[in-house]
């Protein structure tokens, strides 16, 4: 056999060896898109909705009504008097656009809107700010934590009862019924959006302030 011909075989098996490597590619590449692409999706989904069926829905909250209003991982703006209020969002109480303000301790933007929110606080609860939790001051992380700490939701249960005509202690006992995080792992906190809910439930108000008191 001369040099040619050997040079023409070796030629040949690198194009075979070539088209076996794409072949082989193609395949591997379609059998990863059809598990993971198609039944990997398939199957969480269905046994997420399956074993979790109130968070496969995102935890949605409703109404006496059964209407949805909110999911308890998202916060809402409040901004009545009868309502309790959450913390500051840097991402405007918005699920799509979950982000904090990433400003430093030392800023001075952070800390003149820090200043106008405590004594807004302030003037609102009845108190000085030095009585007001750090939480009702400063923003979460995420822009959209619904959570505020048990001393925040107690600064403002005189404020909320008073505007509902009803007893402290009334409230007092729906701000326990609110919190979660009650083990023995991390600090008690109180779900604004539960909580308000509640408020609504236990305490109706008439239905035109309640429009104007949410966003």
């Amino acid at each position: 056999m001369n040099i040619e011909s050997q040079s023409q075989i070796a030629a040949h098996d690198d194009e075979l060896q070539t088209k076996a490597s794409w072949q082989s590619a193609v395949r591997f590449m379609a059998v990863m898109a059809i598990l993971l692409g198609l039944a990997y999706p398939f199957v969480t989904t269905t046994l997420g909705g399956w074993l979790f069926p109130e968070q496969a829905q995102g935890s949605v909250l409703r109404n006496a009504s059964g209407q949805v209003i909110g999911s308890r991982f998202v916060s809402q703006t409040f901004v009545s008097d009868e309502y309790f209020i959450g913390r500051p969002s840097g991402a405007n109480n918005d699920a799509a656009s979950v982000a904090g303000s990433n400003l430093a301790p030392s800023n001075s933007a952070l800390r003149e809107r820090a200043a106008i929110d405590g004594a807004l606080i302030a003037q609102r609860e009845g108190v000085s700010i030095e009585q007001i939790p750090v939480d009702l001051i400063a923003a979460s992380g995420s822009g959209i934590d619904p959570h505020i700490s048990l001393p925040a939701a107690n600064l403002q249960a005189p404020r909320v009862a008073q505007a509902r005509g009803i007893d402290e202690a009334s409230v007092i006992l729906l701000i326990d019924q609110a919190l979660e995080n009650t083990g023995w792992l991390g600090a008690p906190v109180v779900n604004v959006l539960r909580l308000n809910v509640s408020l609504d439930e236990r305490f109706p108000i008439p239905a035109a302030i309640s429009a104007n008191s949410m966003e």
